[in-house]
């Protein structure tokens, strides 16, 4: 009986240290759950931060400097979008395994969500970080394979340095995801160390979102109207709107500080309609004062050319004001058209349908191809003004412009330069058989009224270097 008895107690204890220990490691189980990414298994943010904490006070204790990375996949939405999460989420998998490669033991690499990571680093110096970041680009670059594909990636890195760009987690953190988006900004595959002035940018760029969001209710954009002219009769024949935006508190903004903040944040939709109707409306109303009626040349950006009612939208508003579509001309950039050729060709030839003019802007600073400018039903291309800026100074950029001209002749395209600043470069313009011009010398962007004025004249008042 007292056998049996001590059996059942040996068979009891066993039982009871082996729940102990599915307990305890169940209990390990969640805390690693807690702590690590669940696709990738490295640490996560919360693991991250306790982490730096610990780093940070030892660094302070021995007078040493930690780099902290925050790194973001470019274009990584493309890769979801057209081979699905399934493949993104393998892709995302590689890149971790990668990156614990390229970094010691004692170092961290955390996934932050999505396609971001963030790395901990103990370094001696600067220099160190700027090694392992470019060690990171070249191993993340070689092609990952995935199931039957062969992906080829790039990533944008931004450092931040303890104890110089911040004495917290937080602050490190922060400060190396600005750097991140300035890395994106200077063409993405590539590091960038912290700098103040980063910063600096990213508190106006904010203030500026913040204030974009309701200027078309406030009515604070404007448009204003530069002239192009014929060069051989110096007379007008077209005229392009440029937004500018009259801030309330920073006054009038050219567009080169808004436009790609409303793009980021969604607003360019909006407001690119309403630059079209605007520009519609008083090209209209030009016509119905009795002044000489002229071509009006809107940009549209990328975001608004792929838009799928970008077409029907414009068909609407220009019979809705009564402008005839040939007194409207759209003008896009090379990078826009050679995205995506086959939809771009559907654009194009709808908008050439319509009896909308198509311009080619900023024309030789791009990748067009010569099957598709004589694929694509453009009507005029516009030579960037980097060339006509130099091309009286410099014998190469003479020979592009000459190029083009007569590129555009052999395609039976009307020529536009931009950028004609001086008499100088008038006179070669128009000694190469350029079509048209616009720039500073026939007249800077203007209000409506002193552009009515200026048609009404009929020549542009030249500059007085003429």
């Amino acid at each position: 009986m007292l056998q049996q008895a001590n059996s059942h107690l040996v068979i009891a204890t066993i039982e009871a240290r082996e729940l102990a220990e599915q307990v305890e490691a169940a209990a390990v189980r969640l805390d690693h759950l807690a702590h690590h990414d669940v696709l990738t298994d490295l640490p996560n943010r919360m693991l991250l931060q306790d982490r730096l904490g610990q780093a940070i006070e030892l660094a302070q204790r021995q007078g040493r400097q930690l780099a902290v990375m925050f790194m973001d996949l470019d274009r990584f939405k493309h890769i979801n979008d057209s081979l699905g999460h399934a493949i993104g989420d393998q892709l995302l998998q590689s890149v971790a395994q990668r990156l614990v490669g390229c970094v010691r033991r004692s170092d961290t690499v955390s996934r932050q969500g999505g396609d971001e990571f963030v790395l901990l680093l103990s370094i001696a110096h600067a220099e160190d970080a700027a090694t392992s970041a470019q060690k990171m680009l070249e191993a993340l670059a070689l092609p990952h394979r995935i199931e039957r594909h062969d992906l080829h990636i790039s990533v944008s890195i931004g450092i931040s340095i303890y104890p110089d760009d911040g004495q917290d987690a937080e602050t490190l953190i922060k400060n190396a995801d600005v750097a991140m988006y300035h890395a994106k900004e200077s063409g993405r595959n590539n590091y960038k160390f912290f700098e103040q002035q980063m910063q600096d940018r990213a508190v106006q760029r904010q203030s500026i979102e913040a204030s974009l969001r309701g200027a078309l209710e406030r009515q604070e954009f404007v448009l204003y109207y530069q002239p192009k002219i014929q060069l051989s009769s110096r007379t007008i024949v077209g005229v392009e709107a440029l937004i500018r935006w009259q801030h309330p508190e920073q006054g009038l903004l050219p567009p080169a500080q808004f436009v790609s903040i409303a793009e980021d944040c969604g607003l360019i939709l909006q407001i690119g309609s309403w630059v079209l109707r605007e520009a519609c409306l008083q090209a209209r109303a030009w016509q119905q004062a009795g002044l000489p009626p002229i071509t009006v040349a809107v940009n549209a950006s990328a975001l608004e050319f792929r838009a799928k009612d970008f077409v029907e939208n414009m068909r609407a508003t220009l019979e809705d004001i009564g402008l005839e579509p040939h007194y409207l001309e759209i003008e896009l950039t090379e990078s826009v058209l050679m995205r995506d050729a086959e939809s771009t060709d559907r654009a194009l030839h709808a908008l050439a349908e319509l009896g909308v003019k198509l311009a080619i802007d900023d024309f030789g600073t791009g990748y067009s191809s010569l099957s598709y400018l004589r694929r694509f039903p453009i009507d005029t291309l516009k030579i960037d003004q980097s060339f006509v800026n130099q091309m009286t100074r410099n014998p190469d950029d003479a020979t592009i412009v000459s190029a083009i001209i007569s590129m555009g002749k052999s395609l039976q395209k009307r020529v536009i330069a931009e950028g004609v600043e001086t008499a100088e470069q008038y006179a070669s313009l128009l000694a190469r058989h350029c079509d048209e011009g616009q720039g500073y010398y026939f007249g800077r962007p203007m209000v409506a009224q002193a552009f009515a004025a200026l048609l009404q004249a009929g020549l542009p008042p030249m500059l007085p270097d003429q």
